[in-house]
């Protein structure tokens, strides 16, 4: 660790506030990194909230985690949800014979009406042998499929399978609303992606010291493609990385977005907070009464 890095385990302090409010469009409020303790859901809202992210996009990646999100988003108006089996989860729940059975639950989770995303869902070849490679590719299909039918916003995790995702989405038609989450590509796969009218969401990672490709992409980007996210408890931007992140640090890779732009901060803001409402749709939609209610 270096001079410039919290410590695992320590809480950044927070930054300077925004001048308008932005959204968290990609973080897993239902994990922990290993040997911590979730925060509790309604401070994480609350110290967001404190700095000028009001608004969080929960993300549940595996099947406790699509459970957890219906049921926060139904106790916290500032959250809209995503459910999905990410790449990670699906071969070893093929081998297992267990992949249908929960397809289908997730399929059933996601017409909440305050789950907008079907996602994360994608291609992730940096853990996955060959083997489990036509189990992922077939499951990412199932969830476009699902996103279309929905009529859901699509966000996709890509790690070390850039062709791939391209093709996949070229051949089966990428859902109206699309989104690179944690956006890793290059200078010419943006330039593909924006011009097939897809949303490039950057994280912590491109305000890292090695993320020259990073800034690259993001400075041809257009501000009508861009949002911006966490992928909390992960990918804590400069100066706090390896320290656990929250969402009440996305102002530092806001403000590092706008540097690479030569865009002031609030004109910034603005794009990244209407792209949000574009793209999930407004998060003032009633939530459901409880069973109690």
């Amino acid at each position: 660790m270096t001079a410039s890095r919290s410590a695992r385990g320590e809480r950044p302090a927070a930054p300077d506030p925004l001048p308008i409010a932005v959204v968290d469009n990609h973080v897993h409020l239902d994990i922990a990194r290993d040997g911590e303790v979730s925060t509790e859901v309604g401070a994480a809202i609350a110290a967001a909230s404190a700095v000028g992210v009001t608004r969080l996009v929960q993300i549940g990646c595996d099947l406790s985690g699509a459970r957890f999100t219906v049921e926060q988003v139904d106790l916290h108006p500032q959250l809209l949800g995503g459910v999905a089996l990410h790449p990670n989860e699906i071969p070893g729940l093929a081998a297992s014979g267990q992949l249908d059975e929960q397809l289908a639950e997730i399929e059933q989770l996601a017409g909440h009406p305050r789950v907008r995303v079907i996602g994360e869902t994608g291609l992730d070849y940096f853990r996955t042998g060959p083997d489990g490679i036509p189990a992922q590719q077939e499951a990412l299909r199932w969830h476009i499929d699902l996103a279309k039918r929905t009529g859901k916003a699509l966000q996709i995790h890509d790690r070390d399978a850039h062709d791939d995702v391209l093709r996949i989405l070229a051949e089966e038609g990428a859902p109206e609303h699309t989104v690179l989450h944690c956006y890793s590509g290059d200078v010419a796969m943006a330039r593909v992606a924006v011009e097939r009218g897809l949303m490039l969401s950057f994280s912590g990672t491109v305000t890292f010291k090695n993320a020259k490709t990073l800034r690259d992409a993001l400075a041809v980007t257009p501000t009508a493609n861009l949002l911006v996210e966490t992928d909390a408890p992960y990918l804590t931007p400069t100066p706090h990385r390896g320290a656990t992140n929250a969402s009440y640090l996305i102002p530092l890779t806001v403000r590092a977005m706008a540097g690479v732009l030569t865009l002031d901060v609030p004109t910034l803001c603005a794009a990244l907070a209407a792209n949000s409402e574009r793209v999930y749709g407004s998060w003032a939609q009633p939530i459901p009464p409880t069973r109690e209610g």
